[in-house]
């Protein structure tokens, strides 16, 4: 047993936002939410798992493996950056 059940928590949903992108997992922290997704394999579950069990060894959240990160997704855009806006 990893001992994660009071540190991390798992929540299996529908559509979490932006529902064209398949296999969403959001990570929520102090410092605000980490989107990922597209995760396609056991591989990328455990290597979520592996990293929450390392935070907790480490009592801090660590950065999470560089092949997660190439999964970031970014769900919502900034008002500023909508291209429509103010075009009328």
């Amino acid at each position: 047993m990893r001992g994660l059940l009071k540190r991390v928590h798992l929540t299996i949903s529908g559509c979490l936002g932006p529902c064209d992108v398949p296999n969403v997992v959001v990570i929520t922290h102090a410092a605000g939410n980490q989107w990922l997704a597209r995760l396609s394999s056991q591989r990328h579950y455990a290597m979520l798992a592996d990293w929450a069990e390392q935070s907790k060894i480490a009592d801090e959240l660590l950065p999470l493996p560089r092949e997660l990160q190439e999964l970031s997704l970014m769900p919502y855009r900034e008002q500023s950056q909508l291209a429509f806006e103010g075009r009328r």
